[in-house]
C-alpha cells in the first residue's frame, strides 16, 4: 500500500507541476508579466498567511496520529483533531478580519494597481483564508493515517486542475487581475469539503481501543515551533515575489513567479518520497526500530537524488529554452534560473532531512535551521534585489537553500545517526551528475542554448541516464526502496 501511495504521490506531484507550469503560462499570456505578477504577489502573500495560520497543527498531526495509530490504533484521533483544528480556525478568522479591515495594506502589497483593485483582490483572498487553512490541517491528519490519496487528490491534482479550467475561459473571455484570483481561490473550497468526508472516512477504519491520555500540551510543544518554521519554508518560496513587487517591478515578479515554478517542478519526486516516508519513519521511530528508519531515510535519500538531480543540470545548461515556454519578457531570468538549479543540487542532495528532524520530534531544531536560513534570504535579498532584480531574489533564495539543507543533513548525521552517503550514494551522483552534465553542456557548446540544442541535449542526457540506472540499478538500490516500503506496509497491516 505504501509503495502504491509513492508512486500515486509521484504521479500527483507531476500533475500539480505540470498544470501550476500550465496555470502560471496562462496567466502570464492572458495578463503579460505586470498583471501576472500582481497575481501570483497576492498568490504569495496568501499562501504564506495560511501557512503560518494553520499554526503547525498539520505537520504535527502527521506525527502524532501515525504515533497513535502504532501505540493504540487510532483511539486517540479525535482528540488530537479538537486540539488541533479550533485554534486553528479562530487564528485564520482573525487573519481575514485584519485583511479585510486594512486596505492600506493592499496599496503598499499591490502598487502597480489602481487603490480599488488591490483592495479588492486582497478582500478576495481574506474572504478565503480560513476555509484553505483548516483544510491543510484535515488533509495533515488524513496524512498522519498513512494515505497519500486526499493530499495528493486535493492538493497535486484537484486543485491545480480545477484553477486551469477556470482561468482558461476567463483569460479568453474577461481577463483580470481579480477574475484570475479568483479562478486560483475558489478550488480551495472544494478541496476542504473533500478533505473532510476523507477525514471522517478514516476516523470510522480505525475507532481504536479505550481512551488514551490527553496529550493537548505535546502537541503544542511541538507544533509551536513548527508554525514558525513552516512559515519559513513557504516564505522561502514566494519571499523573492513580495520583494520584487515592492522593491522592483511587477513584471520582473512576474518572470521570478515562472522560475520559481520551474524549480518546484524539479522538486516533485522528493516531495513525493517525502509525503510517503514522512509517516512510516514517525512509526518506526514509536515502535523503536531505529535502524528501519535509518535504513528508510538512507534509501530514499539516493532515490530523489538519482532521479531529481539530472533535472536541475538541464535547467543549468539550458534555461533560456526553458524560459521561452513562458513567452516574450522572461529571457531576463535565465541568469537567475542557473542559480537556483545549482542550489537545488544541494536540496535534493540531502533528501528529506527536514523530515526526519521533524518525525523524530525535533521542531525545535527545525525551527532554528529554518529561521537562520530566512534571516540569511531576507537580509541578501533586501540588499540585492533592488541592484539586481530577478537575480538578486534567485541569489538570496540559493543562499537559503544551502543554509537550510546543509545545517539540517549535519544535524540528521550527527545528532540522530542518520547517515546518507554510501556506495549507491556515489555511484547515484556519478550517474545523476558526472555523466549528465557534461554531455548536457557538451551539446550546447556546440549547438547553443536554443530548441534545437535543448532538445538534442534533453534527448540524449536522458537516453545516457536510463541505459546507466538500468545497468547499475542493483548498485544503486531502486528495486531495494520499493522493497523497503512494501515491508513496512506488509508491517504496518498485520
Amino acid at each position: 500500500m505504501t509503495a502504491r501511495g509513492s508512486l500515486f504521490a509521484l504521479a500527483g506531484s507531476a500533475a500539480n507541476a505540470v498544470f501550476g507550469f500550465v496555470l502560471v503560462t496562462v496567466v502570464t499570456h492572458g495578463l503579460g508579466a505586470r498583471g501576472a505578477g500582481a497575481v501570483f504577489t497576492g498568490v504569495a502573500a496568501f499562501t504564506i498567511l495560511s501557512n503560518a495560520l494553520k499554526l503547525g497543527a498539520d505537520t504535527a498531526l502527521v506525527r502524532f496520529v501515525s504515533r497513535d495509530l502504532e501505540l493504540t490504533g487510532g483511539g486517540g484521533v479525535p482528540g488530537l483533531l479538537r486540539s488541533a483544528v479550533l485554534p486553528t480556525l479562530l487564528a485564520s478568522a482573525a487573519g481575514a478580519a485584519v485583511l479585510l479591515c486594512s486596505p492600506g495594506l493592499a496599496g503598499w502589497l499591490l502598487p502597480e494597481l489602481t487603490s480599488g483593485q488591490a483592495v479588492s483582490v486582497l478582500r478576495l483572498f481574506a474572504l478565503f483564508l480560513p476555509v484553505t487553512t483548516v483544510a491543510l490541517v484535515l488533509l495533515g491528519a488524513t496524512r498522519g493515517y498513512g494515505s497519500v490519496v486526499p493530499f495528493v487528490g486535493v492538493e497535486q491534482i484537484g486543485k491545480p486542475v480545477l484553477r486551469v479550467l477556470l482561468a482558461v475561459p476567463l483569460v479568453l473571455l474577461a481577463p483580470g487581475v481579480v477574475s484570475l484570483s479568483a479562478a486560483w481561490l475558489v478550488p480551495g473550497v472544494l478541496g476542504a469539503v473533500a478533505a473532510s468526508v476523507s477525514l471522517r472516512r478514516s476516523l470510522r477504519a480505525h475507532p481504536g481501543t479505550g481512551r488514551p491520555p490527553a496529550r493537548v500540551r505535546e502537541f503544542w510543544a511541538f507544533a509551536g515551533p513548527r508554525a514558525v518554521s513552516s512559515l519559513f519554508d513557504i516564505a522561502a518560496v514566494w519571499i523573492g515575489v513580495i520583494l520584487l513587487s515592492v522593491l522592483g517591478t511587477s513584471a520582473e515578479a512576474g518572470v521570478y513567479t515562472a522560475i520559481g515554478r520551474l524549480i518546484t517542478a524539479g522538486t516533485l519526486l522528493q516531495l513525493a518520497v517525502r509525503l510517503a516516508v514522512a509517516p512510516q519513519i514517525s512509526r518506526l521511530l514509536a515502535a523503536g526500530d531505529a535502524q528501519g528508519a535509518h535504513r528508510l531515510h538512507r534509501l530514499s535519500t539516493r532515490w530523489i537524488a538519482l532521479f531529481s538531480w539530472p533535472v536541475f543540470v538541464l535547467l543549468a545548461a539550458f534555461p533560456r529554452t526553458v524560459l521561452s515556454v513562458f513567452g516574450a519578457g522572461f529571457e531576463g531570468g535565465r541568469s537567475a534560473l542557473v542559480v537556483l538549479a545549482v542550489a537545488c543540487l544541494v536540496n535534493v542532495g540531502v533528501g528529506n532531512a527536514q523530515t526526519v528532524l521533524l518525525m523524530a520530534g525535533r521542531s525545535g531544531w527545525n525551527l532554528t535551521v529554518a529561521g537562520a536560513a530566512f534571516l540569511v534570504q531576507l537580509g541578501s535579498g533586501i540588499w540585492l534585489v533592488p541592484e539586481y532584480g530577478v537575480l538578486g531574489a534567485a541569489l538570496s533564495w540559493g543562499l537559503a537553500i544551502i543554509v537550510d539543507n546543509g545545517a539540517s543533513a549535519w544535524l540528521v548525521r550527527r545528532r540522530l545517526g542518520f547517515g546518507t552517503v554510501d556506495r549507491g550514494y556515489l555511484c547515484a551522483a556519478l550517474v545523476g551528475i558526472g555523466v549528465v552534465a557534461p554531455a548536457a553542456f557538451a551539446v550546447r557548446a556546440l549547438l547553443g542554448d536554443g530548441m534545437a540544442g535543448g532538445l538534442l541535449g534533453m534527448v540524449l542526457c536522458i537516453a545516457a541516464f536510463g541505459a546507466l540506472v538500468w545497468r547499475y540499478r542493483l548498485p544503486l538500490g531502486v528495486g531495494e526502496f520499493f522493497g523497503v516500503l512494501r515491508k513496512r506496509s506488509s508491517e504496518n497491516s498485520r
